[in-house]
Order: C-alpha cells, then structure tokens, then sequence
C-alpha cells in the first residue's frame, strides 16, 4: 500500500465575509518539535482597509443592537460551544510545542476567560445599551441642572496584535471584553502558531453565534492594516517593545489619537524574603514557583520569572535546590506524556534565547545547564540557570530577556535593596514576594508597586490557594509600566471600558434620565393608586413612585429598639453625654431604626411581583432624628434590569426618608428582585 504524504494547511483569512488565501507562494510553518510541516502562511494581496471597514459598519452595527447582557451572555454560550471542542485545539497545539498541561493554560484558560467575563458583565453591568459610570453630580441648588458620565460603545474596530505564545489565551481575552462593549474586532496571530489560532476562529465562526462582521482573522503579515485606523478603533499588541514602539509610532495612530495597548517586554522578578529559611514552607513555594515559570510553555511567557532575587547568604541553598528541580525537567515532544517541557516555538527562537544567554553571561555566570544532548530534530532547550554576583551594578541581566527556559539568580542586602533591584527592570507585568513577615510584605509589595502591574505574595496560608506569579486573571489587571508597555489588559469592568468612550452629560435630570435610563432626582415622578410594589417588569416605569404618611418617632421606640438589639450607643441611651456630641443636640435615633421605620412605611406586605429585597446601596444618614419627629418616605423606581436567562430582574428604588420640615434624614437605593410577569394567586 503506497502512502501519500499529508498534504500542507495552507491557512486562510476571513475578512470582509469570507475566507481568502494570500496571493503568494506563503510561508512554511514546522512542527515545533518534529520539523514537520504543519501549514503555509500568507497574506499578501489582501484588501485591510476593508476589511476593516466591513467590520466597524457591520459588525459595529450588529453588536450595538444588543444590550450588554445580551452580548455577555453570547460569550458564554460560545465558550460552552469551544469547550466542547476543546480535544481538536489540544491535538493542534501539541505542534507549537506545549505540553498538556501547557496547552490547558492556552486553550482551557482562554476559554475560561470568555466564562468569567459573561459572567461578571452579567452580574456588575445593566441590561442596557449605555453604561452609567458613577453618580449623579447635582451643577445647580434646585436640582435642574445635572451631570452624569455615561459609556458608549466606539463606532470602530479594535484590532489585536497577538504573539506566538498563546495562540487561543491570547485572542480570547482580547475579544471578550471588546464584544461585551459592543466592539467588533479583527485578531492578527503571530505567524509562528497562526494555525492553532485559525483552526479556533474556524469553529467560533462556524457556530454562528457571533453576529456578522463581529470577527476577522488575518493569518500573515499586518501589511498596511494599521495605516487605516481611525480616531474611533483600538489596536492591542503583544510582543517586542521594538515591534510595539513602532507601531505605537504610525502616523495612523498619532494623527488619530487611536488608543494603542501595548504589552511588551518584561523582566519579571521573584523575590525570597529575609526572613526565609531553607527550612520554611516559604522556601519551597519559592523553588517551586521559579521553577515551573522557567520550564511551563518553555519559558515563553510574558509572565515567567526572569529574576531571582535572594538575600546573599542563601544564594548556595536556592541555587543547588533549583538545579535539583530543574534537573527533573523531561525535554522532549508533549506528545509523549512522559514529557513535562516540550520545545521552543521554533529553531529561530532557540537562536534568540541562545544569543539571550551570551549576552547576560556578560555580567553572569551558568551554574545549571542541561546534561543531555538536545540536539535533536526540533526546537529543543533545556533550563538554564545563571547567578549575577553583583547585580545592583549589571545592565544586561536587568534588561536583556531570553524569552525561553532562563533566569538569573541576584543577591541581595535589604529589603531596600531588593526592591531596587526590581525597580531596574525599567517596568515589568509581575513580580512575586514570598514572605511570612508582615513587615517585609509591606516594605517590599509599596516599593515594587510602582514598577509593576501586578504582585502576588506568596507564603505558606495562600500555597493551595495561590493562582501562581504567571497567571493572569480576568478579574485583575494584565499588564505593567515602563519597559512592559504601559497598557491594561483584563481586569474586569476596567478592560470593557477601554472599548467605550466616556462622555459627561449636562442638562435637566428628566432629560438626562431619558439618555441614560435612570430616574435621577429632580426629574418627576409618577404617582397613582395603585402601589409600585404591586407592579411586575412589565407594568413597572422608570419613575414611578410612592409617597407615604407620616411615622412619628418616640423615647419608647428608641429605648425599645436599643433593648431589643444590644445596640445601646450613648448618643440613644444617655441624654447628656448625646448632648456633648458636637453632632447632635439630645438623644438620637438609631440609623437603622430609621431604615427599619422607612420599611414599615413603604413595603406591601401582600404576596406579588416582588419576590426579595437583596440589599441597600449607598445608605447615608443625613439628618439626626429625635424623639418627637414625623418620618416620611419617597419610593421612586430609579432603574429597571432584567435578567436575560431568568423570569425577574433587579429594580433599584431611591428612597428619600424626610422628616416633618421636609429635611432629608437618610437617603440609600434600596434593590429588590421583580417578577417580570405576575397573576395574582387566588
């Protein structure tokens, strides 16, 4: 039987609504441990600007049709569908060189990105079209002129520029946050893994869940596709601060004010405590979490651990406890799944970090290098650990990065001079602390932050717990100052924004809570027989509201409401240490006596639309309440929120307790669950 040799992917862009082939010959792209080849890639030919036209006017449109929520929970059913795919993008990333549990990193961590931004977008964003940001700010005394911040989706496109290192991770914590803003978006993958990342955009799309235009894919060179941005896109890069500075450097871009993020180069750094002992849990967190950022992915990643900082006396201790971890390190193929460290992403990596090492072997000496020979087919380098004696005056190994298998161990004095030692980084993404001594934690973490965009401490409370130095989370912040590119990935609500432009609007309350929503004081209010909490969503108004009559306080209440609490604070109980209060002029009411008043005068006691009260946001106490005083409550409905996957939603009152001068004494947004249909039970 004669067999045919497979015949080379030749990989593919979607743009403008379908996918194209390059017009050349394209590149051959190998098996990062076999030297086979896995595709051909190339982009010559094809028409960036419109694509990128294509995409603001289609996918643009598309997208803003929705509400937040609806967009959030688009992302969710799309990572269900990716997820159940996930065994093909696993067989396909063993060609970059990641190992399983690498590639879980890449394509079940990005995954889980695109879960957790549903969820959270879900949970701490309306289900509207536009975004409050903060509260109302009152311009006049009467309240007719107001301001409010609101967030709109761009009318643009945001364009990722990702690197080889994360070929699924990286696009998908990209697009998340940009499609729940309501951006569309067009992912440029690094040609040394593109196929992983085009086989992914292959069944994204081919569910058909994201709208038209909402996603393209440009498998080659970026060409001229940043000369056609405009004021209204966003461009994301990832890779070398060289690279990164000249596209932050295109005339598009300056001329635009386009907003650029940059995540660049960054030598990140893992410093021991002090008051560490090899005998101290905190010892082997630390060899533990040195060693496996030097060896998972190979090192190549924008988070490992290119620094090790210790105190002088122990630099003995972690240097041979890291060369006896290190030595563990089983090179080969991941397919092999005796394997813990599959090869660089290509022979041209395992060039650059070799020509890494010559340059910090400059100020630094090898004190643990493989033993075997990896002179093998593929893309092969071992773990290789190197110690600088005095770094406080090195250059290179505080600016010279070989992204692979490599750190440098560093001595230290003092705290003071740790954190120097950080600070020479020029700017890094993380950098880790493994301490037990509350004092060294401050004093190292307040001297770092400056430096750096993220900080984990390590000690032996947090070691099951701990997410790990080189682990970004969507809910913190991805990125870092200086050399590390001075942008902002994930980080919750914060990333969303970046898609969003923030405008500050002025004008009359009912017309400003027209263009946002919201009932906002000072507008009016609509009052009628029929009690608010008696409405579902579906009668309920932005607006509407309840008057209530009058409660008066009297000395039994408050005595009563002390005993029955515990709550006996003088300014309740005694007449004349309350009257040295400089607050107050006599015995008080309790706060929370006030809340509870305003309760019994708003709440409808029957069953119906409102199934729970869930809290009060915002709760201030504005007036003291004394014996003898007449509380009144305003309810107004403020803001309505249905849940997109459930039978109610959230509706947020204001609640404005006056007394009888028609002073306000509190005021708070009392939230409550909604029917959003309701028939009386008979």
């Amino acid at each position: 039987m004669t067999v045919h040799p497979q015949k080379t992917r030749i990989l593919e862009s979607y743009l403008a609504g379908s996918w194209r082939p390059g017009k050349g010959d394209g590149k051959p792209l190998l098996d990062a441990s076999t030297g086979a080849p896995v595709a051909t890639i190339d982009a010559s030919g094809l028409d960036l600007a419109e694509a990128l036209e294509w995409g603001r006017a289609t996918g643009g449109s598309a997208l803003r049709k929705m509400t937040y929520h609806e967009r959030a929970l688009m992302l969710k059913t799309l990572a269900q569908a990716l997820m159940d795919k996930k065994e093909l993008f696993y067989q396909e990333s063993f060609a970059t060189g990641a190992t399983r549990k690498d590639g879980w990193i890449d394509i079940e961590g990005g995954i889980g990105t695109m879960f957790a931004y549903s969820s959270k977008a879900r949970r701490e964003m309306p289900n509207t079209k536009v975004f409050v940001e903060g509260a109302v700010e009152p311009l006049s005394r009467d309240n007719s002129f107001s301001g409010q911040h609101v967030l709109t989706p761009l009318r643009g496109i945001a364009i990722h520029i990702n690197a080889f290192n994360f070929p699924c991770w990286g696009m998908l914590e990209k697009i998340a946050p940009a499609l729940i803003a309501g951006v569309p978006c067009l992912v440029k993958p690094a040609s040394q893994t593109a196929y992983l990342t085009e086989l992914m955009v292959r069944h994204i799309l081919a569910t058909g869940i994201l709208p038209e235009g909402s996603l393209q894919l440009l498998c080659g060179s970026a060409g001229d596709l940043v000369d056609h941005v405009t004021g209204q896109d966003v461009v994301t890069f990832t890779g070398s601060a060289a690279t990164g500075q000249m596209l932050r450097q295109n005339k598009a871009i300056v001329r635009n004010s386009t907003r650029f993020t940059m995540e660049a180069d960054s030598l990140n750094a893992a410093v021991l405590g002090p008051d560490v002992s090899p005998e101290d849990p905190e010892f082997q967190l630390f060899i533990r979490e040195v060693a496996g950022e030097m060896t998972v992915k190979a090192g190549q990643k924008c988070t490992a651990i290119r620094r090790v900082i210790v105190p002088g006396p122990m630099v003995d201790a972690v240097a041979d406890a890291l060369g006896q971890r290190l030595g563990k390190a089983v090179v080969g193929d991941p397919r092999d799944e005796a394997v813990t460290m599959g090869p660089l992403a290509s022979k041209g990596q395992v060039e650059e970090v070799h020509a890494r090492i010559e340059d910090l072997t400059s100020e630094a000496e090898i004190v643990s290098a493989p033993t075997r020979d990896l002179a093998l087919e593929g893309a092969f380098a071992g773990p290789v650990l190197l110690h600088c004696a005095n770094p406080l005056k090195g250059e290179a190994v505080h600016s010279v990065e070989a992204f692979g298998p490599v750190a440098t161990i560093m001595p230290y004095d003092t705290v003071e001079d740790a954190v120097e030692l950080t600070q020479k980084g020029k700017g890094s993404l993380v950098a880790s602390v493994f301490t037990n001594d509350p004092q060294v934690a401050e004093e190292a973490v307040l001297g770092m932050a400056p430096f750096h965009g993220r900080i984990l401490i390590g000690n032996r409370r947090s070691a099951k717990s701990s997410t790990g130095h080189g682990s970004p989370l969507p809910m913190l912040v991805h990125g870092g100052p200086g050399r590390a590119g001075g942008g902002e990935e994930l980080g919750g609500l914060r990333s969303i924004k970046h898609y969003m432009q923030r405008t500050a609007v002025q004008g009359a309350p009912n017309l400003l809570g027209a263009v946002t929503g919201r009932w906002i004081s000072g507008a009016p209010g609509h009052e009628d027989k029929r009690h608010p909490f008696r409405k579902s969503l579906a009668e309920l108004k932005i607006g509407d509201r309840l008057v209530t009559r009058s409660r008066d306080v009297t000395l039994q209440d408050i005595e009563h409401f002390a005993e029955f609490t515990g709550d006996t604070f003088y300014a309740h109980m005694d007449a004349a240490a309350a009257e040295r209060n400089p607050f107050f002029e006599g015995r008080v009411a309790h706060g929370y006596l006030i809340v509870s008043f305003a309760a019994g005068l708003f709440v409808d006691p029957d069953e119906g639309p409102v199934l729970a009260n869930y809290g009060v946001d915002n709760l201030r106490f504005l007036t003291p309440v004394n014996a003898g005083d007449a509380l009144k409550v305003q309810l107004t409905a403020k803001e309505i929120s249905p849940r997109i996957t459930a039978d109610y939603g959230e509706v947020r009152w204001d609640c404005l307790v006056t007394n009888q001068n028609d002073e306000p004494v509190a005021q708070y947004d009392v939230l409550t669950l909604v029917a959003k249909e309701w028939q009386p039970k008979t």
